[in-house]
């Protein structure tokens, strides 16, 4: 295969196409964390072709590791690097081997290259008298066999560092939660007990159709009107996936049920992880919620209308409200909370993973599924070891890149008083 450099200043939109078209693939479309470091990979490429990126760089900004992250001891980033490039060849392998452009991340760097695939032109050669083939010999005979037997070693040997490697890299991907003390301290109470957890996901009342227009329901002139309530966001199903993981190599099933189909009975009977905004997960209005942090729709200009989150004991230099970027703009930020609380029965527990916006959600779930984020909220409640993790609430600022959590900084932590 013949590959040509591409300018990136002059194929700019062929390239994030291209990156579009990958993530979309049946190869990579399941893998969110992968899709996720390659568009940053990707843009960064775009942006300031030929500047190296660090490991460290990646961490904080991609996945949301905090400021002390430590390469040298934490090897999640050359794993996921090492995930993405057998993800880059397998598909190049099979989906893409038609692609006009290829990918490739070089062994050893950090960096995406972008190359435009050459197609082969068949060459006409001259009209030539030879002579008729001669029968080989028995010496050629046995050279063409040994080429044929050494080139097949070497592809089996190949093919054998390749899944070894990937071997490995799922291997330490799948352990990294069972073997995440601070994630198995985290989610105790809800994967301990004899019975499965509950997670409650949003999705909200709409009115309309989507071919004819929808919009959010108003109970105040709507209440007649053909009511829609299977549709949620993307974030809280890419959130669900995320819990299901984590609770699947905890060894502990977990249950899901839609929002709208949830009761109090439910409530009462068992541990509960609520993945949405109140906004939207409406049972969360009739459940103890969090009192330190409150989504509210603002009344009074410029915010009229928008949700945001009440910072309701607000700290010197804290704001007081928290909203998302510019709803007429592109997403670039949101701001979600993590709250456990008492349920309805004080022996139950309630966590609440919600953002302002369904990424704000996705972006909350996926910050108490990694094990250096819980550990950094870990060590802000001051959990003694081997003690039960008591009631609080945490605030969280998400930077967001083409509808993507990019990044996750804790901005805010209380605890709650029983």
């Amino acid at each position: 295969m013949s590959v040509t450099p591409l300018h990136f200043a002059a194929d700019k939109d062929p390239c994030l196409d291209q990156i579009e078209r990958l993530t979309h693939s049946h190869t990579l479309r399941k893998a969110e964390s992968l899709c996720k470091l390659l568009r940053y990979l990707a843009d960064h490429a775009l942006a300031q072709p030929g500047v190296p990126l660090k490991e460290y760089q990646i961490a904080t900004e991609v996945f949301g590791r905090p400021a002390d992250f430590d390469p040298q001891v934490d090897s999640a980033i050359r794993v996921q690097a090492g995930r993405l490039r057998l993800k880059l060849l397998e598909y190049y392998s099979h989906e893409g081997t038609a692609d006009d452009i290829i990918v490739e991340m070089p062994n050893g760097s950090y960096s995406v290259s972008f190359h435009t695939r050459e197609k082969l032109r068949p060459v006409v050669l001259p009209q030539t008298n030879f002579p008729p083939p001669r029968s080989a010999d028995r010496g050629t005979k046995r050279w063409v066999a040994a080429v044929l037997v050494l080139g097949l070693v070497v592809a089996v040997a190949v093919i054998g560092v390749l899944a070894t490697e990937l071997k490995s890299a799922r291997k330490e991907n799948r352990n990294e939660v069972v073997d995440s003390a601070a994630i198995r301290t985290f989610w105790s109470q809800f994967a301990s007990g004899p019975e499965a957890p509950w997670v409650i996901f949003s999705n909200a009342a709409f009115v309309g159709r989507p071919e004819t227009g929808m919009r959010y329901l108003d109970r105040a002139r709507d209440s007649g009107d053909l009511i829609l309530d299977h549709y949620t966001g993307v974030g809280e199903v890419l959130a669900v996936h995320e819990l299901d993981q984590v609770f699947n190599q905890l060894k502990h099933p977990i249950l899901v049920k839609r929002g709208s189909l949830f009761s109090l009975d439910d409530a009462r009977n068992n541990d509960l992880i609520f993945v949405g905004s109140p906004a939207e997960n409406l049972t969360l209005l009739d459940l103890p919620g969090s009192q330190e942090f409150v989504f509210k729709r603002i009344e009074t200009s410029p915010h009229r209308g928008e949700l945001g989150i009440v910072n309701v004991h607000a700290e010197p230099g804290e704001s007081t409200v928290f909203y998302p970027s510019n709803p007429a703009q592109p997403l670039v930020e949101d701001y979600a909370i993590v709250a456990l609380v008492r349920g309805l029965d004080p022996t139950r527990h309630v966590m609440i993973l919600a953002g302002t916006t369904t990424i704000g959600t996705q972006a909350a779930v996926e910050y108490v599924c990694a094990k250096d984020s819980v550990a950094e909220l870990l060590r802000l409640l001051a959990l003694p070891s081997g003690a039960e993790l008591k009631p609080f609430e945490a605030l969280l600022r998400v930077k967001v890149t083409r509808g993507v959590p990019v990044g996750t900084q804790l901005v805010a932590v209380r605890t709650r008083k029983e």
